[in-house]
Parts: C-alpha cells; sequence; structure tokens
C-alpha cells in the first residue's frame, strides 16, 4: 500500500472519515478521526494530537504527539455510519521532532522484532482470544450475565449468540482476516474466534481490531462484549492462549527439528525456558487487571503452575500435537485484556533471553497439575504464578529484563497505573464483604 493508493481508494469507497488509531499503554484503543478534507495530510503524517490526555504518554509540558500511518493497516469498515464510510489507518506515535516516541506501545513491540530479526527469528504469533456476550435490561444497562445457556460447540437453542458470531466473522472476513473457527466456548455466553497467525506486529494489529469489530457488533444485536477475564462468579474466565513460534529469515520453523526428542529443536526448548524463566515477571503484562486474577485459580482450566507439556492441558505452556510448520509453544496464561503489542514484546523478549542464555525447560509435565499436592509440585521444583496484581507487579519490578524491554518511560508509566488500581481497590468494601460480615459481626 502506498499514499496514492489508498486516496484512490478513499474517494472510490466514497469513504467520509478515516480514523488514525492507536493505543494506550493499557491497551485501549483510541483514534483521531479526519473528515475527507483531511485526508492527504493524515497520510503524510502530520495531524498531532494532545498525548497529556492519554494514559501513559506525555506530561502537560511536552503534549504534542505526532500520529505516523502504517500504509498496510489500511482497512475500509464494512458498514455505513452517519455521513457515509469510515476508514482505519493504524498510527505510531512520534515525538514532534519526528522521533520514535518512547511510550508508544506499537514500537515497543517493534524494537524486539527488531532484535529477533538481528539474531536470524521472525516472530509468529495465533491468539485465541475468548469473550462473553451479555445482556442488557430494559434501561439498557449491561447485565453481568449470561444471555444463555450453552457450553463447549453447543449451538441454537442453548447458543443465543449464533447469529450474533456469524456476524462478527463476516465483517472480520470482510476486512481481510482469516478466520479458521468459531464456537462457543465452556461457559454460558462465552465465545471464541480463532483467526490465523501472523507476524507479531500484525497479530497484534489484529487483536486490537477484533476487540473493536466484537464489541461493535455485539452492539448491533443489543448484546454487549466484555473482554474482562472473569466477568461471572462460579465459571470458566476468558484467556487469550498466544501461540508462538520463530522463524528464520527463509521461513523456516526453528522451534521443528525432527530429529531431536520431541520433536522439538533446541532453539524451540530453550525459547520456553525463557518465557518459564520469565512468566512470573511479565505476568502483570499478560494479565493486567485485578480481576485477571480471578481467573487464574485452580478449577477453571487457567494456568496456575510454570511448568510445559507436550500432552496435557494443566500447565503453562502446552506444545500441541502439529510438528513441522507448525511446531508451537501455546502460553495459556494471557488474558484478553491485555495491551497485545506490550504483551507480545514481553513474552518475546523473554523466549530471546531464554536462547542467549541457554534456558532449560526441563522435563514435560505430563501429569495433570491440578491434581498433584503442594509437596508434589514442590519435588518437581514448579512454582505458581502470581496470585493477584499487587504481587505481579513487585516481580515486574525486580525484572530488568521487563524494564529493559519496556524502556524507562512506559515501565515506570504502567507500574504506576496497575500500582494506583490495586491501590484504589484495597480501599473498596466490595458486596461479598457486606454479605459476609454485615450481619455477623
Amino acid at each position: 500500500m502506498d499514499k496514492d493508493t489508498i486516496l484512490k481508494m478513499l474517494k472510490e469507497q466514497k469513504v467520509a472519515y478515516l480514523r488514525l488509531w492507536f493505543t494506550d499503554i493499557l491497551g485501549q484503543n483510541k483514534n483521531v478521526e479526519v473528515p475527507s478534507s483531511q485526508f492527504a495530510k493524515a497520510l503524510d503524517g502530520q495531524i498531532l494530537f494532545d498525548g497529556s490526555s492519554i494514559e501513559g504518554f506525555s506530561r502537560i509540558e511536552e503534549s504534542d504527539m505526532i500520529l505516523v500511518p502504517d500504509y498496510n493497516s489500511f482497512i475500509i469498515f464494512p458498514w455505513d455510519t452517519y455521513g457515509g464510510k469510515v476508514a482505519r489507518l493504524i498510527c505510531d506515535i512520534h515525538n514532534p521532532d519526528g522521533t520514535p516516541f518512547a511510550g508508544c506501545p506499537r514500537t515497543i513491540l517493534k524494537n524486539v522484532c527488531h532484535e529477533a530479526k538481528s539474531m536470524g527469528y521472525i516472530m509468529n504469533a495465533g491468539p485465541e482470544a475468548e469473550f462473553f456476550l451479555l445482556e442488557k435490561n430494559d434501561a439498557g444497562e449491561i447485565q453481568a450475565k449470561s444471555h444463555d445457556a450453552g457450553s463447549y460447540f453447543d449451538l441454537t437453542p442453548l447458543d443465543k449468540g449464533e447469529d450474533a458470531r456469524r456476524a462478527i466473522v463476516q465483517a472480520l472476513e470482510s476486512i481481510g482476516f482469516e478466520v479458521e473457527a468459531a464456537h462457543h466456548e465452556v461457559a454460558m455466553g462465552q465465545h471464541e474466534i480463532d483467526f490465523k497467525y501472523a507476524d507479531a506486529v500484525t497479530t497484534a494489529d489484529n487483536i486490537a481490531t477484533f476487540k473493536f469489530i466484537v464489541r461493535k457488533i455485539a452492539l448491533d444485536f443489543g448484546l454487549h462484549a466484555t473482554f474482562m477475564p472473569k466477568p461471572i462468579y462460579g465459571i470458566n474466565g476468558s484467556g487469550m492462549h498466544t501461540h508462538q513460534s520463530l522463524f528464520d529469515l527463509d521461513g523456516n520453523n526453528v522451534f521443528y527439528d525432527k530429529n531431536a526428542k520431541w520433536q522439538i529443536s533446541k532453539i524451540g526448548l530453550q525459547y520456553i525456558g525463557g518465557l518459564l524463566t520469565h512468566a512470573r515477571a511479565f505476568t502483570a503484562i499478560t494479565n493486567p487487571l485485578i480481576n485477571s486474577y480471578k481467573r487464574l485459580v485452580p478449577g477453571f482450566e487457567a494456568p496456575t503452575h510454570l511448568a510445559w507439556s507436550e500432552q496435557n492441558r494443566s500447565p503453562l505452556i502446552r506444545v500441541p500435537a502439529r510438528h513441522g510448520i507448525g511446531t508451537r509453544a501455546e502460553l495459556r496464561s494471557p488474558d484478553p485484556a491485555c495491551n497485545p503489542y506490550l504483551a507480545l514484546a514481553a513474552t518475546l523478549a523473554a523466549g530471546l533471553d531464554g536462547i542467549k542464555n541457554h534456558a532449560n525447560p526441563g522435563e514435560p509435565v505430563n501429569r495433570n497439575i491440578y491434581r498433584m499436592s503442594q509437596r508434589e509440585r514442590a519435588k518437581l521444583k514448579i512454582k505458581s504464578l502470581p496470585s493477584n496484581l499487587q504481587e505481579a507487579i513487585n516481580l515486574m519490578e525486580r525484572s530488568k529484563l521487563m524494564r529493559q524491554t519496556l524502556g524507562e518511560h512506559t515501565f515506570h508509566n504502567y507500574v504506576s497505573a496497575k500500582q494506583d488500581e490495586w491501590n484504589r481497590y484495597i480501599k473498596q468494601v466490595h458486596p461479598c464483604e457486606l454479605d459476609w460480615y454485615l450481619t455477623r459481626y
């Protein structure tokens, strides 16, 4: 894609507005929208915005930021809005002098990808982002309850989200997604739509786009789509299992070795070892909410222990049975509330560090870790993920690798935002406390 091609498409498709899209450090989609009179200016990267208004961006005295569009991210949304069609370009954030802004999550991921490429690798990633479709009451208020009684792979009448899910798939395919599967998940009202893997930056762009499309189509059906990890007590939460692999510059999967034990190469095992070594430190990024740790508890198929396996789904990392070009490590802890750019940057950095330092992941654990006693896990030296956001923040703060990967600006602002979230949480009096204690004490 180039400027002239995009301008021609905008004119031919009678696009009225162009969204210049970016994310803040917490992973929230943001945009500056310009009318047709400003299209050329926007494509030249001449649109400014106030960075002081965005979480983790700039101080008041240095607030102007420039939106630099990535032409290859251009799409036209498959619906008309008031005034006409709307298109989208994902942007990197630059300083007024044209230099990349240190707090841009997309640039942070690009930096780690450049490091991988200098080592001869390209990361490919494929996410499995789960979400809930929830009802609204007559007043339009969102209800934290399911609108159906479906479970794994159910269909009508148990799955009442079929039509909305199909509409989401159609919208995704119309803008270039290759959707591989869509189905009802294990919990009531929970769904999953899987799309094809891509390089790390494209995958992060796709996750951001996916979340926007899902929520927009859900609104069209009178529903609310949430990527909150655990919106309903007592049922499974939503994860975003992230399949990761490294390819060399000739397109060969370097995780595969047909002659090696488990058919996993030394590089693949070292990458897994890096993920296990740094998992506790990057959990505050891959699982960023207080609510994230309501999902990471035993009994709901979410990983809580640091181990790997090529057979079962209870450890943190699973190597699926498909080998060859499909050899990959499935990191099962991330949830869809994470900033996809920072999550992929942190996990790729961990894997690369494992390769640099020849990390040994140990033998695969093919027993069900959920059923092991604490003594059995201790004997196998199986550690656990952080149990709450405060513990995760503390572990992240002690990590030189996470600080180096995010850079001082983003590291400081991210930790500060998460610490503030925790501090506000512990001061609250929650409904369950009133239920448990108000009449008893």
